[in-house]
């Protein structure tokens, strides 16, 4: 069982680490556009290529975290009916999603969306748009989200494996409800302020 929890830890660093780096891509698109709006009115010129690089940053961003916003529990679920049971019946039902819902769908997708992508490469597929920039970094993203989405999916399955055998506590898994007292405490420790 060790085992199964070393690579669900690896599993989730992963997708930290890829989260982490991808949350740039939010300033960088809010640089460009602030920059293209301002380019655009001033000198009254743009190019459909700064409107395309937007677009591939917010996709980045959406496809890049969507395993870290499963590892956070963060995703959309209905609590309001799942919060009336036992945690270990939560944790029953968790894993019968994943299994049923999540790594179908998700290996269905990551089946059909590599041809896509990879012919997407191989033609160097430009964007329609005059002065628009190649395709393939954008349809690149959804094997590769997908494919983080499931190894994130497995890595679920395993921590709760793991505690349903009583081998981790369910805050590994569990979403961290904060108060606002905590979310004061911890816009004060940001600022520095006593």
């Amino acid at each position: 069982m060790s085992l199964f929890v070393v690579l669900s830890r690896a599993i989730d660093t992963l997708n930290e680490k890829i989260a982490s780096v991808v949350s740039w891509a939010l300033l960088a698109a809010v640089i460009i556009c602030a920059g293209n709006a301002l380019i655009r009115y001033i000198f009254h010129t743009s190019s459909n290529a700064w409107l395309e690089i937007q677009w591939y940053l917010y996709g980045a961003m959406f496809m890049l975290a969507s395993a870290y916003t499963l590892k956070r529990d963060e995703h959309v679920r209905i609590d309001v009916i799942v919060g009336r049971f036992s945690k270990r019946t939560q944790v029953w039902i968790d894993i019968v999603g994943f299994l049923l819902f999540l790594l179908p769908v998700s290996l269905l997708i990551l089946w059909y969306s590599i041809p896509f992508a990879r012919i997407s490469i191989e033609s160097g597929e430009m964007s329609s748009n005059a002065g628009g920039l190649i395709v393939w970094p954008a349809k690149l993203l959804i094997p590769v989200a997908f494919a983080l989405i499931i190894l994130q999916g497995l890595s679920e399955i395993m921590k709760r494996i793991a505690y349903l055998a009583g081998r981790i506590d369910a805050s590994s898994f569990s979403k961290q409800a904060t108060t606002p007292q905590d979310e004061i405490d911890a816009i004060k420790a940001a600022n520095n302020i006593g």
